[in-house]
């Protein structure tokens, strides 16, 4: 072992600039080089390229790029981070550290996609896919509305919630002096036990059921079962898989993040067992709101719009064929 340490230490040895130099280790770092490594961006915007993107273009790239890791709506795949959600949780003692929630500037989050992302295929992006996704995680975080657009000019300028959250690290003047010197070595302990565990091994919320809003009694009425079209279902099909991440529908569907949606046209909102809505929702259902072809369309081209407070964080539907062919589809499972 020893021998092997001594290797180490003349390796590092023979690695330091003095030794460098007469040996003839290394270069000197190229011009090109040293400029593909120069992308860090400060918060008062210097480094940013040009360019911009708006919400809805960042929900297709996110889609495309980001979303297998980090949910369609920026809520996290299994273990992978959440990039959305956490506000109130930061004084909690297992605190949800997002984007929205604790990153005092923008700027962070966007160099940070520009350098790393996407998982695998780092630098790829363009500058204006950078701006889009930065652009749809502040909407995912309900920091901006769905007609955002973030660019160079105004990136330095958006304020982070918690930018106040984070204070001068001045250790160096005012702690420095009690971290040097000898150990005590003095009236140590004679036992050492563990009080406390640093990871939080049961993180699944114990939460009652929220009560049903209970539906009115529906009066008796003949109800006229519509042909619906093949194509159109067919296409409601592909634009159910911006759902899936958070929604099941037909046999054997089980609520995830949002409800199950089978028999969900006709239906009063609200109705499905054993799940958690918002307070939002609640209010809603109370006042007698059901999920016909109208209502459906209404939320699903802007959610936030149509019911605000709602935790369903899906920016919307922008192709009123978009949303007849998923109406399509969701009757499918009705009839």
């Amino acid at each position: 072992m020893l021998k092997y340490l001594r290797a180490s230490a003349a390796i590092c040895l023979l690695a330091s600039p003095v030794f460098a130099e007469g040996f003839g280790l290394g270069r000197p770092a190229l011009p090109e080089e040293i400029a593909a490594w120069d992308l860090d961006v400060s918060p008062d915007g210097t480094g940013l390229p040009p360019g911009s993107g708006d919400v809805l273009t960042g929900e297709e790239v996110f889609a495309d790029q980001c979303a297998a890791c980090h949910g369609d709506f920026a809520e996290g795949v299994d273990n992978w981070p959440k990039l959305a959600g956490g506000w109130d949780t930061l004084a909690d003692e297992d605190p949800l550290k997002t984007v929205g929630s604790y990153w005092p500037h923008l700027s962070t989050a966007w160099d940070y996609v520009n350098r790393s992302m996407p998982f695998g295929a780092a630098q790829t992006l363009e500058p204006d896919d950078v701006y889009a996704i930065v652009a749809y995680i502040l909407y995912s975080n309900d920091l901006v509305d769905e007609d955002f657009v973030l660019s160079q000019d105004n990136l330095a300028e958006f304020g982070m919630p918690n930018a106040d959250g984070f204070i001068v690290d001045d250790r160096i003047e005012t702690e420095f002096s009690r971290w040097v010197g000898e150990p005590c070595m003095t009236d140590c302990k004679d036992t050492v036990e563990v009080t406390m565990r640093a990871m939080v091994l049961d993180v699944t919320p114990e939460e009652d059921v929220v009560e049903e809003a209970a539906a009115p009694a529906p009066e008796e009425e003949v109800v006229e079962v519509v042909a619906l079209d093949p194509a159109l279902v067919e296409a409601g099909e592909k634009v159910f898989r911006k759902c899936k991440s958070c929604h099941q529908i037909g046999e054997g569907a089980k609520n995830r993040t949002g409800p199950l949606l089978t028999g969900i046209v006709g239906s009063p909102a609200g109705a499905v067992e054993g799940f958690r809505y918002s307070k939002a929702l609640m209010a809603m259902a109370e006042e007698g709101l059901v999920w016909d072809e109208a209502s459906l369309a209404a939320f699903l081209a802007k959610p936030k719009s149509f019911m605000k407070g709602t935790k369903m964080a899906f920016a919307g539907l922008k192709k009123e064929e978009d949303l007849a062919a998923i109406n399509a589809y969701l009757a499918s499972f009705s009839q």
